[in-house]
């Protein structure tokens, strides 16, 4: 690992806290690979082996039941999957396949738990780290229950022009298939709620996607903190 990604691993908050020896271990025995697009790297139902870093691309944490299936988050770097999993030595819940040509650390889910019953610093980042995760899970439920697929549309656009600092304008890194199913929709609900948002002045052009009028869709999506502010 380069010197500049395992500092960037170790300013994550859940390893922030953890002592240097702790995290050394950590690193001494995690395993860093490269993967092409469109591997999947956890299956749900098979046991956590794992704690995975995403250190650079883009991974798709998905589930499926028969045949239907849905995308419930994207990781990028420097997120991590599944901490719970992994502490609780049970099965994935979801799967988790790249999207783009993407590298991971691996650490064991052993050393993972030999940490946690070792280092009260480390111990204390994975219980804010699991409380995170839940109120994330909490703000997602009340997003899908309480909005129309457009209001969804329009937030979650608000949101990435904020994360990246757009001006109008964000390019999509995956399928468009793939923002109606982390949006709760089918790609046809989808091609409707950017119709609907249409006289607000949002196009969508193939990756790309415009906001013409911000203040316009803000004012259309009525952003609430209590479901979209960051964690």
């Amino acid at each position: 690992m380069k010197p500049e990604d395992a500092d960037a691993v170790r300013h994550l908050p859940l390893f922030r806290e953890a002592k240097k020896e702790t995290f050394a271990r950590m690193m001494r025995t995690g395993l860093l690979q490269r993967f092409p697009p469109g591997v999947t790297i956890i299956n749900e139902a098979d046991r956590a082996d794992f704690l995975h870093v995403v250190v650079d691309g883009l991974v798709e944490m998905f589930a499926a039941d028969g045949e239907r299936e849905t995308t419930i988050g994207l990781v990028r770097p420097m997120g991590t999957f599944i901490l719970a999993a992994v502490l609780n030595d049970q099965a994935y819940l979801q799967s988790a396949r790249t999207l783009g040509k993407s590298q991971l650390l691996m650490i064991p889910a052993e050393h993972v738990r030999s940490a946690l019953g070792a280092d009260a610093g480390f111990r204390s980042a994975v219980v804010t780290e699991l409380a995170r995760g839940y109120r994330c899970t909490i703000k997602e439920l009340k997003n899908q229950k309480l909005r129309t697929g457009a209001e969804r549309l329009a937030n979650w656009l608000i949101q990435n022009m904020a994360d990246h600092r757009s001006e109008g304008v964000i390019e999509l890194d995956f399928e468009k298939r793939k923002l109606s199913s982390l949006l709760g929709m089918t790609p046809e609900n989808l091609s409707r709620a950017f119709a609907t948002l249409k006289d607000l002045g949002v196009s969508s052009a193939g990756s790309s996607i415009h906001v013409g009028d911000v203040e316009a869709l803000r004012r259309f999506a009525r952003p609430n903190p209590l479901i979209d502010e960051p964690e």
